[in-house]
């Protein structure tokens, strides 16, 4: 079918006929494809001339964006011919280890190739079957050992393509972790990266103020490192990896974080993939964020560097300012904080210093403002669940989950939904042990503190008493039309009275009455 053919019906047709002849093209246009992915197969599979198989590829990395087309390509055979065009060797399939490339022309097949790989795999679950079950991935790690950094592109491909077969595979995860040493090798890759030098067994050598921001193609890399070594550090790390492997990695990451890009944007994006790699890791090594004796710390903190929680602080501020995305964009540093400050007393006692400072003005509500403690307090009451959980479980952390000590920054309106979740709501503690030291108020708390409103946590203006000038019978009127109505809304399940247990958890009102209410008396008359 010629496109004039269609083109003029378009123009003078009617819709039905437009539909009918469109209908036939996108079939025979389908059929088509997918013979010239075939086809350009079967050119991959017998050429050996570097331009020719270049703009092959060239061509199926176009149409592999089609997931109706990617039959031919998303096969056993399919998949091995494109590995060994990206000089992957896959165990079992090929008889030896294939060399770097060595020219442009090679390269740019190399290239191409793991381009291939990297959108037929993300966009076809027949392919990351086949992936799997060559073990396409162990190979890549093989082929990422021999990558050498002057072949730019090769590496970042080959790290993309590694990122996205463990996000796309549990199974695959737990591979690379167990048996390929992932975690390993792409930590060599970021400290080569970085350009981390050691000056302890866990702490680099911090940037000079006058350093450069690291390059636009170094940077690319670790990013890509980063989100590989994410996906695979999220399989159970138990047994696998020693503590010495993971604190590593913090301690890269931790130098990463006091890095910049050439732009604010590339330097933030960087930084969010640093601070999802250390959500994943055990809370017991993240003493390497603030452990470094070479740099030294603050006498206050006990002797520990609290630079890079500041940085973290400031990270958090500037996801809140966006006002976008909080879900995936500030949830992770939140999580990260709060972790490390419930089992790292010198992190919360800074960080409890910054967010929430003694206090002293309290004329204002707790939301209304523009510090770090107004911000997160806005966010208690959120629309996303995991963002409120989120900003009201850090601040409930750096009380030293204190319910007393929670309420006196927030107000109990801020709080309810936390301490209901927490079964909390009639005060106490949460279940994590803290320090001994106690917060001291000022004394400009300890005058405003009878009069502060413990629901909305600020001293409110006396309000005119709206009984004041009523008659007993226009009270008792008044009291008897509220109890109707919420009778009638209770009786027609449009609201459920509750009431709060002895234990500090929600009931049904009636329930929680007979709960708390005194045993019968079995006082008799005889003596």
């Amino acid at each position: 079918m010629s496109l004039t053919t269609i083109l003029s019906e378009i123009d003078g047709g009617d819709d039905k006929g437009v539909e009918k002849l469109l209908q036939k093209y996108n079939t025979e246009v389908k059929r088509l494809l997918l013979k010239f992915c075939q086809g350009l197969l079967k050119v991959l599979r017998r050429s050996d001339h570097s331009l020719c198989q270049s703009t092959c590829l060239e061509t199926l990395r176009i149409l592999s964006r089609d997931k109706r087309v990617l039959g031919p390509v998303a096969t056993k055979e399919g998949i091995l011919t494109l590995a060994g065009l990206a000089r992957i060797h896959v165990v079992g399939h090929d008889g030896e280890l294939l060399e770097e490339a060595q020219s442009a022309e090679e390269e740019r097949v190399v290239v191409e190739a793991l381009k291939c790989l990297c959108n037929v795999v993300f966009n076809s679950v027949p392919a990351q079957q086949v992936g799997a079950e060559v073990k396409l991935a162990e190979g890549l790690c093989a082929h990422l050992h021999s990558v050498s950094s002057s072949h730019h592109e090769v590496g970042l491909f080959s790290l993309r393509l590694l990122f996205l077969l463990s996000a796309l595979r549990t199974d695959v995860r737990g591979m690379l972790r167990k048996e390929a040493g992932a975690v390993r090798l792409l930590t060599d890759i970021l400290e080569r990266t970085l350009d981390v030098h050691w000056v302890g067994p866990y702490e680099a050598t911090p940037p000079k103020p006058e350093a450069l921001p690291i390059s636009p193609e170094n940077n690319g890399l670790a990013m890509e490192a980063l989100k590989a070594l994410f996906n695979i550090t999220m399989s159970d790390s138990s047994n696998e990896d020693n503590d010495h492997q993971l604190r590593l990695i913090a301690g890269i990451t931790r130098h990463l974080l006091m890095l910049k890009t050439n732009t604010e944007d590339k330097t933030e994006e960087a930084h969010s993939h640093a601070i999802n790699l250390l959500s994943n890791l055990p809370v017991r090594c993240l003493d390497v964020l603030i452990d470094v004796p070479v740099q030294g710390g603050m006498e206050t903190y006990g002797g520990k560097n609290v630079d890079i929680v500041q940085i973290l602080l400031d990270f958090m501020e500037k996801r809140i300012d966006k006002g976008i995305n909080y879900k995936e964009g500030l949830t992770p540093v939140l999580s990260l904080m709060t972790e490390s400050s419930r089992y790292h007393r010198e992190i919360r006692r800074y960080l409890k210093a910054q967010v929430l400072p003694p206090l002293k003005d309290v004329k204002e509500r707790p939301e209304i403002g523009g510090t770090v403690r107004n911000k997160l307090v806005r966010l208690m009451t959120h629309i996303d669940m995991a963002v409120k959980q989120g900003a009201a479980e850090f601040l409930f952390v750096l009380c030293k989950e204190s319910v007393d000590n929670l309420l006196k920054y927030t107000g109990y309106g801020n709080a309810a939904g936390l301490l209901m979740a927490r079964g909390l709501l009639a005060g106490g503690r949460g279940e994590t042990q803290y320090s001994s030291d106690e917060d001291s108020d000022t004394e400009e708390y300890k005058s405003a503190k009878p009069f502060i409103n413990p629901i909305t946590g600020h001293i409110e203006h006396p309000m005119p008493n709206p009984m004041e000038e009523m008659t007993e019978e226009q009270k008792d009127y008044e009291a008897q039309k509220l109890v109707n109505m919420i009778d009638e809304l209770s009786r027609k399940e449009l609201i459920r009275p509750m009431g709060v247990r002895k234990d500090g958890t929600l009931a049904p009102l009636g329930e929680a009455i007979h709960e708390c209410s005194p045993p019968p008396s079995s006082d008799s008359d005889s003596d």
